[in-house]
């Protein structure tokens, strides 16, 4: 009888339990599914104030006013990828028209080999314009967009230049340039030359070797000698001090080397 009443309970305790977890996994999809319209109500307020040749960049309190940006900016692919990424969990025609009309303006930038930033300009549009549409011209463009990323590695480092040669640096490459890795790797792994697979490998091992410190945190700037190959400097640019931690720069790192691993796991077990 004891042990009756025992699994009794038992089994009461793992009811309430099951049907509190399911009532969670209802709330936490409905509030999901809320923010996601939430979030493309907002994107549509936007819209209506948003000039048809920039893009947004941030917003002054002070001023009352939207600041925006010309597509050269390196967040500028941000904007429609996020329209693409609403669109398709809403299925907002609204929202898709504007993702068009914004990549349309953008896709100039596929030949811009002054900049690193690729991936994220022309990736995160192009790149969920594509996933949503299965458009062949997007694929195109990501395609063209890795062939000017890839102008930019120099071999004698074996790595991507980021920034242009200036008073301050001779060939600065940045934590950072590891997200514009996934480019690469999706071109190669998606049909086109092998050769971009090379390159973020290349990139990927060098920004290990010379990136990291013994404590496993990040270096922001590796200013490097292109005619020795040898390492001039190593600086930050945008965190605290030389030899500090940078937040932003150790999440760069974080993601473009487990974007890295993927692609290499993928490629060998595929």
């Amino acid at each position: 009888m004891i042990r009756f009443k025992f699994n009794l309970a038992a089994i009461c305790i793992i009811l309430v339990l099951s049907a509190g977890a399911q009532k969670s996994r209802q709330s936490m999809g409905q509030l999901v599914d809320e923010n996601l319209h939430f979030a493309a109500e907002q994107y549509k307020m936007l819209m209506k104030d948003l000039a048809a040749d920039v893009m947004p960049r941030s917003y002054d309190d002070d001023a009352k006013k939207l600041v925006t940006s010309n597509t050269k900016w390196w967040c500028s692919g941000f904007y429609p990828g996020t329209l693409w990424l609403l669109y398709k969990e809403t299925k907002d025609k609204a929202l898709k028209t504007e993702a068009e009309k914004r990549l349309q303006i953008l896709e100039v930038e596929k030949l811009n080999t002054g900049t690193h930033d690729l991936g994220f300009m022309m990736f995160c549009s192009f790149g969920n314009a594509y996933d949503v549409t299965h458009n062949e011209h997007y694929k195109d463009v990501i395609f063209t967009s890795a062939g000017s990323l890839s102008t930019r590695f120099r071999p004698s480092i074996s790595s991507i230049q980021s920034w242009n040669k200036s008073d301050k640096f001779n060939c600065p490459v940045i934590i950072d340039n590891m997200m514009n890795l996934e480019l690469l790797e999706w071109v190669a792994t998606n049909g086109g030359d092998q050769k971009y697979a090379h390159i973020a490998a290349d990139h990927a091992n060098t920004t290990i070797k010379n990136h990291y410190r013994a404590d496993h945190s990040s270096y922001h700037v590796v200013d490097y000698n292109t005619e020795t190959g040898q390492i001039i400097k190593k600086v930050t640019h945008q965190g605290y001090a030389d030899e500090s931690a940078w937040a932003r720069g150790q999440a760069w790192g974080l993601y473009g080397f487990t974007v890295m691993y993927n692609a290499r796991r993928t490629r060998v077990s595929g």
